[in-house]
């Protein structure tokens, strides 16, 4: 009886000393966790919490290290959006406010009779040019911003992409003219069923003509529409200057602009609202080029079963 007595007595003081020293462990754990949350709260977003999978602590660990992930993740996204902003309003001061002094220069200058006969002519047409131009510039960045916000909204129906791409382009035929662009056309007279959102799809075709015409300085330019396996087809190529490997690889990022052969006019938005349109649609976009060749656009948008 006496041994089964102190047996008792050993077995309680190991539970009381192992629980303890288990309650010091936990506190230690908690302690750290602590420090890092604080850590992370100054603005360490690269701090992580460590536990072995047996730990009690260890399913807290982990997934307070989840949070923090997530954390950081869309506090970098924040971060980006306001670099966004900072470089709109950089581009808004340079591309709106100095066109806009001077379109004003050349309308109050025919306005003051400072120039008259064919000299004022001239300087109304050019300022009616950067009149076009800067409104050109105000709906791409007022279509940036809606697609950014949550107004945005896509209708996606049920859409005859042949017919809907051959009225598009219609409207293109008199520019190529007028630009001395060689044109080539390819759409298929058999209907194409796909799912799309009529407005997008029209901006996205817009923007990638648009492209072509304001940067590549091409004098020949090809579209064709096709079905290939389960999607819609939508080739966009030009013989024009190309664009530099390095560039490429940015060519959809929000305000890039390439330098080398290209023009300077433009936002910087225009593809990468292109790119947006599409992967909201459903579709993708790929883009090849060689510098002094040419360059090549390639939309797919998956077929209506």
């Amino acid at each position: 009886m006496e041994i089964i007595v102190f047996l008792s007595i050993v077995i309680a003081a190991l539970a009381v000393l192992t629980s303890i020293v288990l309650v010091r462990r936990v506190k230690k754990q908690i302690a750290e966790m602590t420090d890092a949350l604080v850590d992370v709260k100054n603005g360490n977003g690269n701090r992580r919490i460590l536990s072995a999978t047996n730990e009690l602590t260890a399913p807290l660990a982990y997934e307070i290290n989840e949070i923090v992930v997530s954390y950081e993740s869309r506090l970098s996204i924040v971060r980006q959006t306001e670099e966004t902003n900072r470089q709109l309003m950089t581009s808004l001061s340079h591309d709106v406010r100095t066109p806009l002094t001077t379109l004003i220069g050349y309308l109050d200058a025919a306005h003051k009779g400072l120039v008259t006969g064919k000299d004022r002519d001239d300087y109304i047409e050019t300022a009616r040019r950067k009149a076009h131009d800067l409104k050109e510039y105000i709906d791409v960045l007022f279509d940036w911003f809606k697609l950014n916000s949550n107004e945005f909204a896509l209708e996606i129906q049920s859409v005859e992409a042949a017919e809907l791409t051959r009225n598009i382009l219609i409207d293109w035929i008199p520019i190529f003219e007028d630009k001395q662009v060689e044109y080539d056309i390819d759409i298929p007279e058999h209907p194409v069923r796909v799912r799309l959102d009529m407005d997008s799809y029209m901006r996205t075709v817009n923007n990638l003509i648009q492209n072509v015409i304001a940067h590549s300085h091409a004098d020949k330019i090809k579209i064709a529409l096709s079905k290939k396996e389960n999607n819609m087809e939508l080739l966009l190529a030009d013989n024009g200057v190309g664009i530099e490997k390095e560039d490429l690889k940015h060519i959809f990022e929000r305000l890039y602009k390439c330098d080398k052969g290209r023009s300077e006019k433009g936002s910087g938005l225009g593809l990468s609202i292109v790119h947006q349109l599409v992967e909201k649609m459903g579709g993708s976009i790929t883009v090849e080029s060689l510098p002094g060749k040419g360059t090549e656009f390639m939309l797919l948008f998956p077929l209506e079963s």
